[in-house]
Parts: structure tokens; C-alpha cells; sequence
């Protein structure tokens, strides 16, 4: 009866079985050659002004996470900053150009930010005051921030017509924040020159002529206030989105070695209220639309400006605050983490998340700082992908996305797998394109099981990895996929376990699940993986 039983259950299953679809394929790493190199602090995270009745869509997430309200005393959030070993946040926003310093001889009243009708995004000017940057530093110093701070752009100017704005900027008060900031031993990374003022601006605009001189002043108080130290921020800007005739102005006026790092901000999905969010981070099509702005601003850098570099510094996904029960949950992560892949491939140092905390897109939750699941993508990146950049074929479907960079702190090589098809699990080997003068695919397709038995068999993922020694017969597993299957979870679940706070509050291991080389690589529907390789000779990452 029970054999009976159990013939039933069998017989019953066939057609889901033989329904299941399952593509094979092969992913090609050229570990020969780099193709880009990013910062060793590639992960970046933001700390905004908005104050807590800042609010999009009938709500207001922002509660008190600002850098003039947010809790530092937050266990959590020690923690949480404490588990990079050096994260790099960066201080700024939309109110950024409103902010004034209360130091020196501030020739303005300086009152905490208020709403206003006709104010810039609708709230008045703000204020910081020194005893809380005291307290930002303490706090940045004891969590090993390294720092990048953005700078009023604005002030002195005055509207001129629409959104444009003129006049010579009055560099007094940021003048006496920079000189108060070294008097005070602050170890400050890069200072950052406005806030979106780019092109068309949002809410405001400056001439490219214009903010090129400015830079040109500010880069000469900086060298001026930092001489005889050992240290010299960098500067950064313009902090806007990319407009290559405004960016090109921007490098010609300001010249040779002024802007260290130029950096644009990314919004890619659209508003955070578009229904059709969680479909726009599944589609490759409109994932991949995005990789025009980082070849021509890489081009653009290139010639024109060589001495700098890019950097994302600010990229939320979806604008106005993120998308609610979309970008804190496990889906966003799909979209996170190729544009991670993506920013770093196409010349990107630095990639600024928008926001540690705040809104609906921050890597921490606003109210309970628990963390969010694209916490733990920002940290297993920072963690496992090396700075420096490996070229990725594949002849899989478009729906399964790689990247391969040199792993972090130890030999060998680690690749992300992003699977964004709901019915399909690939299976796939990998192999080293040195061994046997593997071209790259540059065409996608799928592979027969035929053919990719033929391939184990002749070139299987050991034989192609593997370095002389038998030292290693194992590759590294870290298997991402969402509590209960349902993909708006806030639960990212790891090789099977819920990523959850211990009961002491401490971030939870990150632990991989070792595999033999030689096995091939099952990646499950709407599931992320990062596979490290601790015996791939790649010559590139000696």
C-alpha cells in the first residue's frame, strides 16, 4: 500500500518535472587582462538633509534619518557601518545647496530647515551647526567612515530666469566649514561642489562656464588651507545628472588636475510611484539602457579630462524617496546589484547607494535601522568583489547577467550571476578563456544539454580553472533568493537561511557553501549568486 502510495506521487509529478525549464550554458572569464579598475571603497552610501516631513506619494519616509536628526547612538547603525570594515558615505542631497555652516562670519541667519512654499524644493535654508559635525566626526571617526562631503554650490547666487541661477559664488562660509573641519584634525576624503545643478539642473541650474571657475577657486582653497599636510582631499563634482555637452564645458574650463573624481547621479527606473517598478528591474532590455550614460561618460572623461574620474554619486533606482514595498524589499537587489556590476565596467571608482538610511530605498530601514536586503548585497560585494575588473562571455540567455572582478584580499576570481527569468534555472559551467584561447560570446543564445555535456566532459569548470597545485577543489557559494519564494519580502534568505539580526542585535554571518570546482553551477529563477573561484589563474589579478 505504502509502495503504492509513493508510485502515485511519482507518477503525479512527471509533468512538473518534465515541465521545468532548464537552460545550459557556459560563462567565459578573461582572466588575462583588466578591463577597468574601480576604488578600493567602490561602495558607497548616502546620508541625506531631508528632514522628516519631507514626503512623495502621500507619505513621508524619512522620519528622523538626516544628518542633522539621525540617531548615532543607534547600536544598529554601528554595526551595521562597523561590518564593511570602511564604508564610504557620503553627505549630501537635494537641500544641499541651502545648507549653511554655522562658523566664522556667516552672513545669514542660520534656522533649521522649515517647509516654504516658494522655497527650493519647497523648504527654506538650513542650518548646521558645528556641535553636531563635532558629533558626525566622533561618530565617523569610531566607524572608520571614509568621507565625502558635499558643499554648498549656491551661495551668494540668485535666481535668474526659470530654474537658472547667477551671480559669483560666495565661497566665505564653506571657506571657514573647510578651515574649521582641518583645524579640528577631521579626516575628510573629498569634498563634493553642488548637488544636481548640471544641465538643466533639478530645481536649480549654474552655467558650466560658470561652475568650472568655481572649481578652479575652490581646488585653490583646499590647497591653500591643507598645505603642509600630510593629506589633501580630493574634489569632487558636479554631482548631477550626466549632460555631455555641460560635463565637457565643465573639464575644459576648470583644466588640468583641478576635479579629481566627476560624479552623476543615476535614477534609471524611473519615479518611485510607477506601477511597473518591479517589471522594469526584471527586464534586461531596460537594465541595460543605462550603459550609454556610463560609455559616454567614460568617453568624455577620456578626452577631455583624463586626470579625473567617475564616480555614481547618487543612485536611488526609482526617484522621490524610492519605491515603497519595492526598493527595501529583495527584488531591488537584482537592479542594485547589476548596476554595481555594471558602473564598474564601464570605469566607475566610486558608486554611491542613495541611501544609507532614509526613504524607501535606504540600505537600513528608517524607523527600526534593521536592515534591508540590499544591506547584505552591498556588504557581500564589498566583501568578495576586488577592484579590479575581468571581461565575461557567456552564451546564456539575456535573463542571466555576470560579472567577474579579481576576489578581495586573496587569489582567484569571483563572479556575480544574476538570474532575472521566473521559470528558467541555468545551469552553467565556467571556464577560463586562457586555457584554451576561448573567444568571448558576443552573441547570447542558449546552448543544447548535448553540447554542454560535451563541454563538461572536454573543458569541465575544473580542468579550465584549476592552477597547477591540487591545493583547492572547491569554489565558494553565496546563494540569494527571497523568504518564502515571494520576491517584496524584506527577508533576503542565504544558501537557505534568513539573513536576520542576532539576538544581540550584531549582523549575521555571511558564510558561503563550498562546492567542488568540478560540478556545474545550478542558478535557481529570480535568484543572485556570487560563485568565488579561489584557484582561477588570472594573470591580471597578481
Amino acid at each position: 500500500m505504502e509502495f503504492g502510495m509513493i508510485l502515485i506521487v511519482f507518477v503525479a509529478s512527471i509533468p512538473t518535472i518534465l515541465a521545468e525549464d532548464i537552460s545550459y550554458g557556459t560563462i567565459v572569464v578573461d582572466g588575462t587582462t583588466s578591463i577597468a579598475q574601480t576604488d578600493d571603497n567602490f561602495v558607497c552610501a548616502t546620508i541625506d538633509w531631508w528632514p522628516h516631513d519631507k514626503c512623495d506619494y502621500k507619505q513621508c519616509p524619512w522620519h528622523y534619518t538626516s544628518a542633522i536628526t539621525l540617531d548615532l547612538s543607534h547600536p544598529i547603525l554601528t554595526k551595521a557601518i562597523q561590518a564593511f570594515n570602511r564604508l564610504r558615505i557620503r553627505i549630501g542631497g537635494s537641500l544641499q545647496d541651502q545648507v549653511l555652516y554655522n562658523v566664522g562670519n556667516l552672513k545669514s541667519p542660520c534656522h533649521p530647515f522649515r517647509k516654504m512654499k516658494h522655497g527650493l524644493f519647497g523648504f527654506s535654508k538650513g542650518c548646521l551647526q558645528m556641535k553636531r559635525w563635532d558629533e558626525l566626526n566622533h561618530f565617523f571617526n569610531a566607524t572608520s567612515v571614509m568621507l565625502t562631503f558635499g558643499l554648498n554650490a549656491l551661495y551668494g547666487r540668485h535666481k535668474i530666469k526659470g530654474s537658472l541661477w547667477g551671480g559669483e559664488w560666495d565661497s566665505s562660509n564653506a571657506q571657514d566649514f573647510i578651515k574649521y573641519s582641518f583645524s579640528k584634525g577631521y579626516q575628510i576624503d573629498s569634498w563634493e561642489y553642488g548637488n544636481e545643478l548640471s544641465g538643466n539642473g533639478v530645481g536649480a541650474h549654474v552655467h558650466a562656464d560658470r561652475y568650472g571657475k568655481d572649481l578652479i577657486h575652490l581646488k585653490k582653497i583646499i590647497k591653500e588651507l591643507y598645505r603642509g599636510s600630510q593629506f589633501e582631499p580630493s574634489l569632487v563634482a558636479p554631482g548631477g545628472f550626466f549632460n555631455q555637452q555641460w560635463f565637457t564645458k565643465l573639464l575644459q574650463v576648470s583644466g588640468s588636475n583641478v576635479l579629481d573624481a566627476i560624479s552623476h547621479h543615476i535614477y534609471n527606473l524611473g519615479a518611485g510611484s510607477d506601477p511597473k517598478l518591479v517589471s522594469k528591474i526584471l527586464d534586461p532590455n531596460h537594465l541595460n539602457k543605462v550603459a550609454n550614460t556610463f560609455i559616454n561618460l567614460a568617453r568624455t572623461v577620456q578626452t577631455h579630462g583624463p586626470w579625473s574620474s567617475a564616480w555614481v554619486g547618487e543612485s536611488g533606482g526609482a526617484y522621490n524617496s524610492g519605491g515603497p514595498h519595492v526598493s527595501d524589499t529583495f527584488v531591488n537587489s537584482f537592479w542594485y546589484l547589476d548596476q554595481l556590476g555594471m558602473a564598474s565596467k564601464y570605469h566607475t571608482k566610486v558608486y554611491c547607494r542613495q541611501t544609507l538610511i532614509g526613504g524607501n530605498y535606504g540600505l537600513l530601514n528608517a524607523t527600526t535601522y534593521v536592515p534591508n536586503p540590499d544591506y547584505y548585497s552591498a556588504l557581500l560585494w564589498h566583501r568578495l568583489m576586488g577592484k579590479v575588473v575581468l571581461a565575461v562571455g557567456s552564451d546564456a540567455s539575456p535573463f542571466l547577467r555576470s560579472y567577474a572582478h579579481c576576489s578581495k584580499g586573496r587569489i582567484g576570481v569571483t563572479l556575480l550571476v544574476i538570474n532575472l527569468s521566473d521559470q528558467t534555472k541555468f545551469i552553467t559551467d565556467v571556464q577560463n578563456s586562457m586555457n584554451n584561447n576561448i573567444r568571448l560570446a558576443t552573441e547570447q543564445q542558449n546552448i543544447s544539454r548535448k553540447s554542454f555535456s560535451r563541454s563538461l566532459k572536454n573543458t569541465a569548470s575544473g580542468a579550465e580553472i584549476k592552477a597547477s597545485s591540487d591545493e583547492y577543489s572547491y569554489r565558494e557559494e553565496y546563494h540569494l533568493t527571497p523568504k518564502n519564494g515571494y520576491l517584496q519580502t524584506r527577508t533576503m534568505v542565504l544558501n537557505g537561511i534568513p539573513l536576520e539580526l542576532t539576538s544581540t542585535g550584531n549582523i549575521p554571518r555571511l558564510d558561503p557553501v563550498r562546492v567542488n570546482v568540478k560540478s556545474p553551477i545550478s542558478i535557481t529563477p529570480l535568484s543572485i549568486a556570487f560563485l568565488v573561484f579561489p584557484d582561477f589563474v588570472a594573470p591580471a589579478c597578481r
